[in-house]
């Protein structure tokens, strides 16, 4: 994502929606209470202005897969996910594998 972003309240639960988390588990995510979350989202499309808030929607952006798109000329911003469904069932079916727990140090 570039930093030159600007993130609304309405790109964060267009973020969620499509990503299909709870306020509670993106805010868990993200390092923000759930209510200041709420309060982002009900800004609508004024930007978010404190740092710490953006960076903190970025960490959650991240850790459900979510990028934010750019506007362009003719098109406004919106979200998109990092990966295709296949992608997300193959990440899924190796961390449901299982198996021993072991050091990944390689002598």
């Amino acid at each position: 994502m570039s930093e030159t972003i600007r993130i609304s309240g309405r790109l964060v639960a267009a973020a969620r929606a499509l990503a299909g988390v709870s306020q509670a588990d993106f805010a868990e995510a993200s390092g923000l209470s759930a209510e200041t979350l709420n309060q982002l989202e009900l800004g609508g499309s004024s930007w978010i202005k404190s740092e710490n808030d953006v960076e903190a929607v970025k960490r959650g952006l991240d850790h459900f897969g979510v990028v934010v798109l750019e506007e362009s000329h003719d098109m406004g911003a919106g979200v998109r996910l990092k990966f295709t469904r296949a992608d997300v069932r193959q990440i899924s079916r190796l961390e449901g594998e299982g198996g021993m727990i072991g050091s990944d140090d390689a002598p």
